[in-house]
């Protein structure tokens, strides 16, 4: 980016299960976290991106909550990267001097919501002609697939579940905070081969919002001090195959998306000091370390079994607990990745701080296919 871009203030609710509250009362209970953090108000915001894949003109209904002042307000549906695509148009917007402060909401509710995907209405059905395109059943598949070329396990797949439930046991904002012993969670009910219930990731509700600032702004402010600088924000969608009409590529995009953030950033993948990655089931987070070349091909299943991506490992992954426990509320998921990064650069993670993190990176892939990565450091 030509100029430098900050994050002042980040927050999100703590994610779960909310069927009396609206998304916009879960909106802006986020917003307003983050605008307090920020020492800043909703009048004092330029612009809102906003999104959600399940509630219509969701930007509005939460100015409505916290204060209408005219503001332009662009809202967005790029599924699991909605709320990162936010932040993206941001960066974007700011980069170009139309702005210099912006507020990013994401906001999903999905209480009794049941398995995500499937045939779209009026269409020819693929169900049991492609494949199936529910996301378990399309996620069991690149598992399957992966597993195939590098001789990863259903328990190497069920490790990545065991870890990051254990890191959720350690964040107070994540909807399961349970241990998961592997036999349980290979003895859990499956739902898509080698997918059990624990390696899915739950729908739940929640909402996360930052206030994204010029560094102009920033030092104005006096806010440097909590400011956490976006590096790199990066995007990229599915590069057409043979296979797209009958697997979704989970791969490809966040190869690209990747690629741009390192390129964008100066940063290699051995100086990151941990990664929040879309972990939406278990058997795709060894795919990702891979695709955000966090090793070589086919050097996933090694990471899992040698600890690598543990708290205290080399290159700890998804310390949040990750969608496993966390929970992805769709929308939120971007900015909730963002979330945790910040708390870790600022050093306030408490007993899941990873000790001395300067460099984080976040990342979502929505199928369709949108893949997002941010690169952020402590300014």
């Amino acid at each position: 980016m030509s100029q430098d871009i900050y994050i002042v203030g980040i927050n999100m609710i703590d994610f779960g299960r909310y069927p009396y509250r609206t998304p916009a009362q879960l909106g802006a209970e986020a917003a307003l976290a983050a605008l307090d953090e920020a020492d800043v108000t909703i009048k004092d915001m330029q612009a809102v991106f906003s999104g959600s894949n399940y509630t219509t003109m969701i930007g509005q209904k939460v100015l409505q909550q916290i204060g209408q002042t005219g503001v332009q307000i662009i809202n967005l549906v790029n599924a699991c990267s909605t709320g990162a695509s936010a932040v993206r148009m941001a960066c974007s917007a700011i980069t170009a001097g139309e702005f210099d402060t912006v507020l990013c909401v994401g906001v999903e509710q999905m209480t009794g919501l049941g398995m995500l995907g499937g045939a779209v209405p009026g269409a020819i059905p693929t169900e049991g002609l492609l494949g199936s395109a529910t996301m378990p059943a399309v996620f069991g598949e690149s598992g399957m697939e992966y597993a195939a070329r590098t001789g990863a396990t259903q328990a190497d797949f069920a490790q990545v579940s065991v870890k990051n439930h254990h890191n959720a046991t350690m964040n107070p904002k994540a909807f399961l905070r349970k241990e998961t012993p592997l036999e349980m969670v290979l003895e859990s009910e499956t739902i898509a081969y080698p997918l059990t219930k624990f390696m899915c990731s739950i729908n739940v509700d929640g909402a996360a919002a930052a206030v994204v600032m010029s560094e102009e702004k920033v030092k104005q402010r006096g806010l440097m001090g909590q400011a956490i600088r976006i590096r790199a924000s990066a995007m990229a969608s599915a590069p057409w195959q043979e296979r797209d009409p009958i697997m979704h590529d989970v791969n490809g995009p966040t190869q690209l998306a990747a690629d741009k953030a390192y390129a964008m950033s100066g940063i290699d993948p051995k100086d990151l000091d941990l990664v929040e990655l879309h972990d939406c089931f278990a058997t795709v987070e060894l795919q990702h370390y891979e695709n955000l070349r966090l090793c070589g091909d086919g050097e996933g299943v090694k990471m899992i079994r040698d600890g690598s991506t543990e708290i205290g490992g080399k290159i700890p992954v998804n310390v949040s607990g990750g969608l496993l426990s966390k929970g992805h509320p769709i929308a939120a998921t971007g900015i909730a990745n963002m979330f945790e990064i910040a708390v870790q650069l600022r050093g306030q993670a408490g007993e899941r701080q990873i000790p001395g993190a300067k460099i984080g990176m976040t990342h979502v892939v929505g199928l369709g296919t949108s893949a997002a990565v941010h690169i952020f450091e402590k300014a």
